[in-house]
């Protein structure tokens, strides 16, 4: 079986510290999906080349076909991973554009792995504190292991151990069924997560009145 994993890169450069953990990211993915018999697909999506179309259809709502090709690439992803050089303490602007234009359920229960990058460790808590509350309101499910690298982190021992636990985290959560420390995965059809234009899509969730309805509220 194949699994699809879209790379969702905010680097601004072709040969930028964000693409570079990005490739290293999916290559550790790829290697837990192969050592359980499997294969993955992984496709790249470089946001700062969609930079001007983001912002028009931010502006006017009009996706061009270069950014609807990424939103299709994202509704059929089996897990993503999303990485961003920090700006100002947080993520850069090309990297929030690019959520603001998916569809609100796209990424309902979608295992994601977050990374970023910057020049110093200081920015170390930016995953924790923007980028996992962003993907929290947008509904997916947020892996626990996060990885951070400062500029002297790479090609350190302790980046490649993190990068390989989040690698086999992400290729784990992507088995039917399968699931990581602190997220349970769906088990039965009927209990899997809405997401925009899936057969497991469930429609209207049932009106809080009817959830009450029958109850006394007594014990």
């Amino acid at each position: 079986m194949t699994r699809r994993v879209v790379v969702v890169n905010a680097g601004v450069s072709a040969a930028s510290s964000t693409r570079l953990l990005s490739e290293q990211l999916a290559g550790a993915v790829e290697a837990a999906v192969s050592a359980r018999g499997e294969q993955a697909t992984i496709d790249y999506i470089d946001v700062a080349s969609l930079a001007r179309d983001l912002a028009t259809a931010v502006t006017s709502g009009v996706a061009s076909p270069q950014v609807r090709a990424a939103q299709d690439a994202i509704a059929d992803a089996d897990g993503l991973i999303v990485a961003t050089p920090v700006f100002a303490a947080s993520y850069s602007g090309i990297f929030k554009m690019f959520f603001d234009v998916l569809d609100p359920d796209a990424l309902t229960g979608v295992p994601v792995l977050a990374a970023a990058t910057a020049g110093t460790p200081r920015h170390s808590l930016v995953i924790d504190h923007a980028i996992r509350p962003l993907l929290a309101y947008l509904r997916a499910e947020v892996l626990p292991t996060g990885v951070f690298a400062a500029t002297d982190d790479f090609g350190s021992p302790e980046l490649g151990t993190r990068i390989s636990r989040a690698g086999a985290e992400l290729a784990d959560r992507m088995m039917v069924g399968g699931s990581v420390a602190g997220f349970g995965g769906p088990t039965d059809g009927a209990a899997a997560p809405r997401r925009s234009g899936h057969p497991t899509d469930l429609g209207p969730v049932a009106d809080f009145a009817d959830l009450l309805r029958g109850h006394t509220g007594e014990k």
